[in-house]
């Protein structure tokens, strides 16, 4: 069976995103980009709400001309091979290949697709996880620890979905690392 990952850059508060929307303080250096890339090469499927589907698409026509480090098209290559889910009552297409849209979150289906997936799922966007959280199909969650504290904003782990859940920690110098033990 397919082990659900729910992974986020989030600040030391917490928050994946301040109370603007933004999160250009979570841009991860090069060792951290590629510890990441090792993580996510082995997913086979992305399930994404429409706003981080709406962030990630970028991955889909970062243009090769741009000066940028091997990790940044090592990963646009691991994201770009995966399949997409995109959970949008509003989004009418997509603009990325091997993507899908599904109206509602349906952990049923979810459940199903973890027992048919010959690959490992990552879920993206703090609402969508705390969803997934929630009904107890998240297997791990990283959290990247950003050395700021912005005071407020997006939620990594939404209160409501913590609550519903186990999850052991461990600790390493530059991540901490979720492991659920409901699922």
């Amino acid at each position: 069976m397919a082990e659900l990952i729910y992974a986020a850059i989030a600040s030391l508060d917490g928050y994946v995103e301040d109370e603007e929307g933004r999160f250009d303080w979570a841009a991860p250096d090069d060792e951290v980009h590629a510890f990441v890339n090792d993580l996510e090469r082995p997913i086979g499927t992305y399930l994404y709400g429409r706003r981080m589907y709406e962030t990630m698409v970028f991955w889909e026509t970062a243009s090769t001309e741009a000066d940028e480090p091997a990790v940044f098209w090592d990963y646009a290559g691991i994201w770009r091979a995966a399949e997409k889910i995109v959970y949008s009552r509003a989004l009418q297409t997509v603009s990325s290949a091997r993507t899908r849209i599904e109206r509602e979150f349906d952990r049923d289906a979810v459940r199903r697709l973890k027992q048919s997936s010959g690959a490992d799922l990552a879920i993206g966007g703090a609402e969508l996880a705390g969803h997934a959280i929630g009904a107890g199909l998240v297997d791990e969650c990283h959290l990247f620890l950003c050395a700021i504290v912005v005071g407020g904003g997006k939620r990594a782990l939404p209160a409501t979905s913590a609550r519903n859940s186990n999850f052991s920690m461990s600790a390493g110098s530059e991540t901490a690392s979720f492991t659920s033990t409901t699922a």
